[in-house]
């Protein structure tokens, strides 16, 4: 006798960069409002900084999307245990890393530092791959 699966759990990805505060913020706020709450979006930093990056919540806000409410959060090994998909942004080694998990390292400038019209190229490499991301995970029709 067969039984019913059910619906297939929802995807998690977590974004991990050093400071929590431009790159992986970006990504995370990009996931969550293409992807509609199709996919647990969460992201951590192994260094966090005390604030976001006021250029990317600038290039962020110029394509309509509002990370004011995130703050920079330590990455801790039951965030990355939990996830589907792990997301490096230049943390290197200091990411734990366990079996099943898919790990991906996004190889992306640091807008640290950066005004905003450095920012804007940046926040778009992140919007086409954020895209990819959900075309793989999300099935069409979903």
């Amino acid at each position: 006798m067969s039984e019913s699966l059910g619906p297939a759990p929802m995807p998690s990805v977590l974004f991990v960069c050093v400071h929590n505060a431009g790159r992986s913020q970006m990504a995370a706020g990009f996931l969550a409002h293409l992807a509609a709450g199709a996919i647990e979006v969460r992201s951590a930093g192994s260094a966090p900084a005390e604030s976001l990056n006021p250029a990317a919540v600038q290039a962020m806000a110029e394509v309509g999307v509002d990370i004011t409410a995130q703050a920079p959060k330590i990455l801790a090994a039951d965030a990355v245990k939990s996830s589907t998909v792990v997301i490096t942004m230049g943390c290197g080694d200091t990411c734990p890393v366990f079996p099943g998990i898919s790990y991906r390292d996004w190889d992306l400038p640091d807008p640290a530092g950066k005004g905003v019209e450095a920012v804007r190229p940046i926040r778009d490499e992140i919007r086409a791959r954020v895209e990819a991301l959900i075309a793989e995970l999300v099935p069409a029709g979903t």
